[in-house]
């Protein structure tokens, strides 16, 4: 199991540099890291830090973050997304993820799931020889994303296929799919080759492992016999030392082969 520490809040209260966050996670024996935006990263100093220690970085946002869900936005995301796509590249990241953006008010939520699905397939041909893929992420309206319009994912899974775009795919979040009351095997079914990266925190309180009542193992175990391959994106606000939280992970790493 390849843990990808999301360096916005792994290791953040232990160094303010996203290199030396970087650096701290090689040390700690993880294996790659991802982040949110990268217009607002020194790209310099990353770059430099992933040479040095060979930690891969598994994904960021595709930029702008702008809603999905209106048409308006549709060529000034695609045009952002050329450039996410030359920063992937550059950085070695094989996945960019994307939100759909919260419900429009006034606007039929049929018109808003077209403008999203036209968007999508219009970035699948974007992405198309690149070896990049772009994952929606589905998003828990209970607790974090009041008014986001995609929480759940089995409609999430519906729309990449209707894009009919091998490039595009889904962000598997345990946390939100678990907020939302979803069961993993239910809601992802046979459709694990849409499934391009996973994120875990525990419930209450978006924290490491072993702090709520997620059944994370059980999760994560179905996921990986299910065919699911890539890394484990640690997407947690730590309570304890990040170091710390690592070292616990082992015994959840160790929970999901048995």
């Amino acid at each position: 199991m390849k843990l990808s520490a999301c360096i916005e809040w792994i290791f953040a209260d232990e160094a303010e540099a996203f290199g030396d966050r970087i650096r701290l996670a090689k040390k700690n024996g993880v294996e790659a890291v991802e982040f949110w935006k990268w217009t607002n990263k020194d790209l310099d100093e990353i770059e430099t830090a992933l040479k040095e220690t060979g930690v891969e970085l598994t994904s960021f946002v595709a930029e702008p973050m702008i809603p999905l869900t209106d048409s308006a936005n549709r060529d000034r995301f695609l045009r952002g997304l050329e450039r996410s796509i030359q920063v992937a590249k550059r950085l070695g990241a094989k996945t960019l993820i994307a939100q759909a953006g919260d419900d429009l008010p006034n606007i039929p939520r049929d018109i808003q799931r077209d403008a999203l699905v036209t968007t999508l397939t219009l970035a699948g041909s974007v992405l198309a020889g690149t070896g990049i893929r772009l994952g929606v992420e589905p998003l828990n309206t209970r607790v974090d994303h009041i008014g986001y319009f995609l929480p759940s994912t089995r409609e999430a899974l519906d729309i990449v296929r209707e894009t009919g775009r091998p490039e595009i795919g889904i962000i598997y979040d345990i946390y939100h799919s678990a907020v939302m009351d979803e069961d993993t095997a239910e809601v992802i079914g046979n459709d694990m080759d849409r499934v391009l990266h996973i994120h875990i925190a525990d419930h209450p309180g978006r924290n490491e492992p072993g702090l709520g009542s997620i059944d994370l193992a059980e999760r994560l175990r179905w996921l990986f016999d299910n065919g699911y391959k890539g890394a484990v994106g640690l997407e947690y606000r730590p309570v304890k030392s990040s170091s710390l939280t690592i070292v616990e992970l082992r015994t959840l790493r160790q929970a999901t082969t048995k």
